[in-house]
């Protein structure tokens, strides 16, 4: 597991998605309940990755786009 991955769940509001799958992966338990639905993880590193995918979801809107930059000249040589 990713320690920033982590720091980031465990750093959300309680009762969130990311806050509940970072106290169950902190607590060694693979049941997680929340939102009223209980989902059994197979194991502490299926759950990890879980919460790595919800945390590159969350966030994707704060990753800056790649900028490509084109020069383009009319005439002869380059």
């Amino acid at each position: 597991m990713d320690p920033t991955v982590l720091a980031w769940a465990l750093a959300q509001p309680a009762g969130s998605r990311a806050a509940t799958l970072a106290a169950a992966y902190t607590g060694g338990t693979t049941r997680v309940t929340f939102d009223g639905r209980t989902v059994e993880y197979r194991s502490l590193d299926e759950l990890g990755r879980a919460l790595a995918a919800l945390h590159g979801a969350e966030n994707s809107a704060a990753r800056r786009p790649a900028v490509t930059l084109a020069s383009f000249t009319r005439g002869g040589s380059a």
